[in-house]
């Protein structure tokens, strides 16, 4: 039986890369939420790389946002999704293309992005802060990121088990 104030993440190391990272992004996630709601926004930080994409870049398609931000197509359709309903982008058809939708920011999506710029500001200040006292974890960050852009860890685990079945 395990002591209740066991930290598994920390007990664990790199065993628990997974569950300390998913943990770091909740406990950020939660404390901007928060700051949100100090300012009565309701806004969700899983819109933040979406909105930036459409400010900096003008009309996406969601496609083109996924790869920029380099996340999946169902995650910023998600989100796609949660700011059509909040009135802050709109869905419309490809110029180009008909059958592609772009997503461009709406005049309240305009609007909010320019009235939350400052509070980012200081969202901004504060991560280059952690950062700093955290001894640039970003940069460990990347190490991590360019690791499994060399090999997955899919494949990596799939070696484990190839290895340990062929020893059978």
């Amino acid at each position: 039986m395990s002591d209740a104030s066991e930290d598994y993440s920390r007990t664990f190391g790199g065993e628990a890369l997974g569950a300390r990272l998913r943990r770091l992004s909740e406990r950020i996630d939660r404390d901007g939420t928060r700051i949100y709601a100090e300012h009565g926004i309701r806004f969700e930080q899983r819109w933040y790389g979406v909105l930036r994409q459409l400010v900096a870049n003008g009309p996406m398609s969601v496609g083109q946002i996924a790869a920029a931000l380099h996340i999946s197509h169902a995650s910023v359709s998600e989100a796609r999704r949660s700011l059509e309903k909040a009135g802050i982008v709109d869905n419309t058809p490809s110029p180009e293309d008909g059958r592609r939708r772009m997503l461009t920011l709406t005049a309240e999506g305009r609007t909010l992005w320019d009235s939350l710029s400052p509070l980012w500001d200081d969202f901004n200040t504060v991560a280059k802060e952690l950062n700093d006292e955290a001894q640039d974890v970003v940069r460990l960050l990347d190490r991590l990121d360019d690791a499994l852009a060399r090999r997955s860890m899919y494949d990596r685990i799939m070696d484990k088990v190839s290895a340990r079945t062929m020893t059978r």
